[in-house]
């Protein structure tokens, strides 16, 4: 675990074999082929920062990381920024919110701070 992950150590549970991770995997090297995928990244947007990235440069990310059980689904499935990609890790969508919000970022990612509900403006 890198630095900083302390706080989320006592809580992570793999969800998902070897195995299974690797077919995940595999789909996603499919998925990211796909007109939809392609379409999905042309937005130029990072899913959880809004930094605008050249579309070539956006990552696929699973929403709900493979090794916690999560699926190659389109559902589960978001562009983003490689440093975005790389500090979320293993982390799923509360855990990250709580990492974002324990750096002093702001509202993670489109959380409204006062009562934590999704803000869909």
């Amino acid at each position: 675990m890198g630095q900083g992950d302390e706080w989320i150590e006592g809580f992570f549970t793999p969800g998902a074999t070897d195995a299974e991770v690797a077919r995940e995997k595999a789909k996603a090297r499919e998925l990211k082929q796909s007109q939809w995928w392609k379409r999905k990244r042309s937005s130029g947007r990072c899913h959880y920062c809004g930094r605008a990235v050249p579309p070539r440069e956006l990552t696929l990310d699973h929403v709900v990381p493979l090794i916690r059980g999560g699926k190659t689904t389109r559902s589960n499935v978001v562009p983003c920024c490689r440093e975005c990609n790389s500090a979320k890790k293993y982390l799923l969508p509360l855990e990250w919110e709580e990492h974002l919000r324990r750096l002093g970022g702001g509202n993670g990612g489109g959380v409204d701070e006062v009562d934590g509900v999704p803000d869909c403006s």
